[in-house]
């Protein structure tokens, strides 16, 4: 298939609207918050794809668009702590990607729904973490990170809540989550590649969506404000909520 058939083809599948809204939005949420594209497009893209093509779509579209992000996160973050993370997250992806082979898609996606549910409602309910987390700890976030990530594409929640809940300041967290997130991809597509499971149609797909995505992301950047910390959380959980409550599985019943 040509290049032009290809990207027809994209535009072409269903829900293709719905799934650039999504990434639109989680772009510009990420770029002003430092997280959020997986707990706000993985629910709804869950609607119009199987597990394994949202895992590819999500992974493969952060590899595209986190250049933007990355040369002030680099400058911003804890490196090294971030470096644990993505060690322990090494032998627990492919586990993840097995269990999708293994589950059928309504768990997936049930398990997608209260994955980022219980992220949400840990956030709200304002949960606080104040103690020291040691290396051990940093591994063990990692590896559950690295898991579910692999398992349903959220490779977020488990460090949004280690840095969220704690009492780091706003651009800590949003550099160190951006470093993390972007490992993660990589891993996450280096393993897709790995075992031949990455359909061309969903890297297509992926490249289509990164262009809003990019764009967004940049523009939420720019938004971007130490001083405006409680205002960005407020919102990114609000949008995170809605598209929560819009991916979730009980619809295709009704």
């Amino acid at each position: 298939m040509s290049m032009p058939e290809a990207l027809l083809a994209v535009f072409g599948l269903p829900g293709i609207a719905w799934l650039a809204l999504a990434m639109a939005v989680a772009g510009l949420v990420r770029g002003f918050a430092g997280f959020g594209t997986a707990l706000i497009f993985v629910p709804v893209a869950g609607m119009f794809l199987a597990p394994a093509q949202v895992v590819g779509t999500i992974v493969i579209t952060g590899v595209f668009s986190t250049a933007a992000l990355l040369p002030r996160a680099w400058r911003q973050g804890d490196r090294a702590e971030v470096g644990w993370l993505v060690l322990a997250a090494l032998p627990t992806v492919p586990v993840g990607l097995w269990l999708i082979t293994q589950l059928d898609a309504d768990v997936v996606r049930w398990t997608v729904a209260v994955i980022a549910g219980g992220t949400l409602a840990l956030l709200i309910s304002g949960w606080r973490f104040t103690g020291t987390v040691g290396r051990g700890g940093l591994l063990v976030i990692g590896a559950l990170a690295g898991l579910m990530g692999g398992l349903t594409g959220l490779t977020g929640p488990m460090v949004i809540l280690f840095y969220l809940s704690g009492q780091a300041v706003a651009q800590s967290v949003r550099a160190n989550t951006i470093l993390f997130l972007a490992a993660l991809d990589v891993v996450i597509v280096a393993n897709l590649l790995i075992s031949g499971t990455v359909e061309m149609n969903i890297v297509w797909l992926a490249v289509v969506l990164a262009v809003p995505y990019f764009i967004t992301t940049m523009i939420g950047q720019a938004l971007f404000d130490p001083k405006l910390e409680k205002t960005y959380r407020a919102l990114a959980l609000t949008v995170i909520g809605l598209a929560v409550l819009s991916g979730l599985p009980i619809w295709s019943m009704i």
